[in-house]
């Protein structure tokens, strides 16, 4: 397991530009093997557990007293990421690890939760203005985003690419073996903002072809442009690679290799808002519990994305 807050080195500054600061994407942990689906259906995704979350009354007592009093909590995230959070098959609610997650941390905090969906590009913006309390979409731990929100940690996690079967093409995160090739990435995401271009620069100091960048404006767009043959590869979260690939039936598989540079994934929040606190100390005592483990097995997630609570000690 992973614990501590290590950075990507390839990081690309953005700087004068706090919405791009504020749309950098998801990227959470990766696995060789592909987790295992929950399953499909609302059996398999229904929110059960969070209601086994004792309220948390250190956490609650952090509480800003207006969110205490309006007793609901606005959690935003992008619902075309499974395992994390995507549509169950009534197309109206949201599942995921990371609305289990939320929906634990509002227990803790003694809150019902709203779970509102965006695409992954406006939630941190919207966030920034009040729009919602909260944002769970795996969001990656990055020194740009981090000033502009706050963040707590509740994963560790690293990116992957996804592929045709067989990976007839051999493409992997080697930056060389994509030259020339038309990549895929989620709008807004670190893979598509940062990972691809940086790449695509290796490419061309290589005195190979740049990478032909194409961004979706959700994962399941950009995976459907890789199993109807109008890109090569798609980077992104490669658990959430891992998953989805078993949930198409094989229509693409994630490519054999290590993980992409880990970093930590946080639960975002507005600066100066004053739930940090709060949800820190929500989150330490769910970090503790049994249910953590609980849904990592639910949600199908390798053990390598769990953090401890020790992690939070670190800020």
């Amino acid at each position: 397991m992973r614990h501590s807050r290590q950075r990507a080195t390839r990081s690309t500054i953005l700087a004068g530009s706090v919405l791009l600061a504020l749309s950098l994407s998801a990227c959470t942990n990766a696995s060789q093997a592909a987790p295992e689906p929950a399953g499909s259906g609302a059996s398999a995704g229904a929110n059960t557990g969070a209601e086994a979350v004792a309220l948390n009354e250190t956490a609650r007592d952090l509480l800003p007293e207006e969110i205490r009093a309006a007793g609901t909590l606005r959690v935003a995230s992008d619902p075309t990421y499974a395992p994390f959070e995507y549509y169950d098959t009534d197309n109206t609610t949201m599942i995921g690890y990371d609305v289990d997650f939320s929906d634990a941390v509002g227990a803790a905090l003694g809150l019902e939760v709203e779970h509102v969906p965006a695409t992954f590009d406006t939630i941190l913006p919207g966030l920034a203005s009040g729009k919602y309390d909260m944002a769970m979409s795996t969001f990656s731990i990055t020194p740009e985003r981090e000033k502009i929100v706050d963040f707590v940690d509740y994963l560790n996690g690293g990116s992957g690419v996804a592929v045709v079967p067989g990976n007839p093409q051999q493409i992997s995160m080697d930056p060389l073996s994509m030259c020339g090739k038309k990549i895929a990435g989620q709008k807004g995401s670190i893979q598509s903002m940062e990972y691809l271009p940086a790449f695509s620069k290796e490419c061309t100091a290589a005195g190979k072809e740049p990478i032909v960048i194409q961004n979706f404006p959700g994962q399941t767009d950009a995976n459907l442009a890789l199993t109807s043959g109008r890109v090569d590869a798609v980077v992104a979260d490669s658990v959430s690679l891992a998953y989805q690939a078993k949930e198409a039936g094989g229509q693409f598989e994630l490519a054999a290799g290590e993980d992409y540079e880990p970093i930590p994934t946080g639960i975002a929040l507005a600066k100066n808002a004053g739930l940090q606190e709060a949800v820190t100390e929500a989150t330490r005592g769910i970090l503790d519990s049994d249910y953590y483990e609980e849904m990592r097995a639910k949600w199908g997630l390798p053990e390598s994305v769990l953090i401890t609570s020790e992690v939070l000690d670190e800020k």
